[in-house]
């Protein structure tokens, strides 16, 4: 596969893009983007070729911004981003999704937004805030967030969400009824360990086998789904730690995916011992391989938020990920050794990928 490589790159003070050549060895960057807002997520739609990004100003409120000329103009809508006069109030968008139907928004206070005409309007998925379990659901240090979204590959019905501190939940029938996925995840906190919901899920993310088999980084542990979230296994094994934030999967091996293991939740959130690294599985989670080669290695005391870590499709796949303090790295071997891409950007908060053939 030939062609540019581009980065999405999302911060605390706008949005940046990184456009590279075929080898991923030189990058332009352009930004601040977005009027300087914060982003959280940013993706381009693969069917109308706009770049999308989602965020939220203390000023100004949520929004999706959208551009049609790779990020050289912008527009943004807010329009249906609402609970309404008496619901909660949407203080940011937190993810957005391109599904096999339309768009999706998770927005904080936790939540699901769809749109079908390319985010100039926006309709709440009211199925899932109306779950019977929605009394109890309880904020993440992170605030009450809607952050992953998965879209089914072939079947625009199906969906999956995770939300810190609830768990995660499936659809079947396109949002109307939803059910909780959190079978075999831990819950330390909670006075029952294996609770129906109430996990503080990081990050869930597909692999490469049509839906069925799902990895989750939680803030008890690593997990793998065979089953599409009916059960889960905990994968943690030689991990240096159950906690981190950010996970991706390869996009064709399903047995193949990364994370980066933070100290603990109680410890600063940082890279264990002030050492970088970032584990792969080649097995699906039956063991993890350390790779450090390229990243510093003393005093790191790096922290990698939940939707920093992407990976492209090129042929090897490369894998990057950004850092709260502004840093790049990326790998063009599938994380095996890494390189800084870029330093000195404000906190990143996403990474994503997409080939400009």
């Amino acid at each position: 596969m030939a062609g540019r490589n581009l980065l999405l790159v999302g911060t605390r003070k706008g949005l940046f893009l990184l456009d590279g050549d075929e080898a991923r060895g030189r990058w332009h960057v352009r930004g601040p983007l977005c009027d300087g807002w914060p982003i959280h997520d940013a993706i381009v739609d693969p069917g109308s070729g706009a770049v999308f990004a989602a965020g939220g100003s203390n000023w100004y409120g949520p929004a999706v911004w959208r551009s049609d000329d790779l990020g050289e103009t912008w527009s943004h809508s807010s329009e249906g981003l609402t609970y309404g006069d008496d619901g909660p109030k949407v203080t940011t968008v937190w993810n957005v999704t391109a599904g096999l139907d339309g768009l999706y928004a998770g927005v904080e206070e936790a939540g699901l937004f769809k749109s079908t005409d390319g985010g100039a309007t926006w309709r709440h998925v009211e199925g899932l805030t109306s779950h019977p379990t929605r009394p109890e659901w309880q904020p993440g240090n992170g605030g009450l967030c809607l952050h992953s979204i998965v879209p089914h590959p072939t079947d625009p019905r199906r969906l999956w969400v995770g939300i810190s501190s609830v768990g995660a939940f499936e659809t079947a029938d396109g949002g109307l009824t939803w059910e909780t996925r959190n079978k075999g995840v831990r819950a330390e906190y909670m006075p029952e360990r294996y609770p129906e919901f109430g996990q503080c899920v990081h990050k869930i993310v597909m692999a490469a086998d049509g839906g069925q088999r799902l990895y989750q980084q939680n803030h008890c542990g690593v997990y793998r789904s065979l089953d599409g979230g009916r059960q889960w296994q905990e994968i943690t094994g030689e991990l240096p730690s159950d906690f981190g934030f950010p996970m991706t999967a390869h996009p064709r091996d399903p047995l193949t995916a990364w994370t980066i293991p933070l100290n603990g939740a109680d410890r600063g959130r940082t890279m264990p011992d002030g050492r970088a690294a970032v584990w792969r599985t080649h097995d699906g989670g039956d063991s993890w391989i350390r790779s450090g080669e390229g990243l510093p290695q003393e005093h790191a005391h790096l922290t990698v938020l939940r939707e920093a870590m992407a990976t492209d499709r090129r042929d090897p796949v490369g894998v990057y990920f950004g850092t709260s303090t502004g840093q790049l790295y990326g790998s063009v071997d599938e994380g095996r050794s890494w390189s800084l891409v870029v330093d000195n950007l404000p906190g990143i908060w996403s990474v994503k990928t997409a080939a400009l053939d």
